[in-house]
């Protein structure tokens, strides 16, 4: 085998891993080759043990399935820092059951790291501090299950546990899990209720099952961050309001973490920012600490009266 053809092999296995499902034009235009060569070359996997399956299709293509034992997996340099500052972080418990794993992972990826991959992996985490508090800690085996129902499809039936401890049972088709640095949230279409819904990973009891797969919906918006910001910062909350803030929105997010509230850029000075609460009293101090110019451009009128109060007494207090 010649170095050209194994350079060849080791960047269709590098395609394979970063890709569900591969048509054999797509992998023989990433290649530079023909169709035939990306066969031959699917065949050599094969006959080195890596299970690589045909898929259905009137052009065909390819699959990199799973097999009797895990195959090497092929990482750039960003790719594997972030999986080595993953396992650390891992290893500190934000995700039960899988602390000793991810430290023994963690051991096998150092030896082979690089020097210069080490020297950023130890300044990163040299760097990051962990905050402390209480943080939920989720199932490892429910996430991953999760994962790949996302991933594959497949619908998925759970417990689901409410604020107030009352469990229903859910039957969802999931869309993407989204990761607030706090908690995770899984997007999906809730069958029962026909509509769109946002789970806390941490309320679902035990591990979902998973069923038959499913044509994918269009997703609630473009931008599933977002969108999950909305949902768990504004509209569970019986208060809300609309500001139009005088600093950017990258400005203003120094002070609105994504689980307080969503900001939207007007323009380079100008930003708009929806916030909700449960309790009135505390909004007018959470506001104050921004230390920039607002405007309320939607609100209850319980809420412009609390702000009036306020301001009217710390005006008061100025002689």
């Amino acid at each position: 085998m010649t170095t050209a053809t194994s350079a060849r092999l080791l960047r269709l296995l590098s395609l394979l891993q970063a890709r569900r499902d591969w048509p054999g034009a797509d992998l023989a235009d990433r290649l530079r080759v023909d169709v035939r060569t990306v066969r031959r070359d699917v065949e050599r996997l094969r006959e080195l043990g890596y299970p690589v399956h045909a898929t259905p299709g009137v052009a065909g293509g390819y699959r990199l399935g799973a097999g009797a034992a895990l195959p090497p997996l092929l990482l750039d340099d960003d790719e594997a820092v972030a999986v080595a500052v993953g396992l650390r972080t891992a290893a500190n418990g934000t995700v039960s059951g899988i602390e000793e794993t991810s430290v023994r992972a963690l051991a096998k990826l150092e030896q082979v790291l690089p020097a210069r991959l080490r020297h950023r992996v130890t300044a990163l985490n040299t760097a990051m501090i962990p905050l402390g508090g209480v943080v939920p800690v989720i199932d490892a085996e429910a996430l991953t299950v999760i994962a790949s129902a996302c991933r594959d499809h497949q619908r998925l039936r759970f417990g689901y546990r409410s604020h107030n401890g009352e469990v229903t049972e859910r039957s969802i088709e999931p869309l993407r899990l989204v990761h607030t640095g706090r908690r995770w949230y899984l997007v999906a279409f809730d069958l029962d209720r026909d509509d769109w819904r946002t789970f806390r990973v941490d309320r679902v009891d035990g591990v979902p099952d998973t069923s038959f797969r499913f044509t994918p919906r269009k997703p609630p918006a473009e931008d599933l961050a977002a969108y999950v910001s909305r949902g768990i910062t504004s509209a569970p909350y019986p208060h809300q309001m609309v500001l139009r803030v005088s600093a950017s929105a990258d400005a203003l997010a120094e002070y609105v973490a994504p689980t307080a509230g969503t900001i939207e850029a007007i323009d380079e000075h100008t930003c708009r920012v929806r916030v909700g609460t449960n309790d009135l009293s505390v909004l007018p101090y959470y506001l104050a600490h921004w230390d920039v110019d607002f405007v309320v451009e939607e609100a209850p009128d319980e809420v412009k009266e609390r702000l009036r109060l306020v301001a009217d007494r710390f005006a008061r207090s100025v002689v």
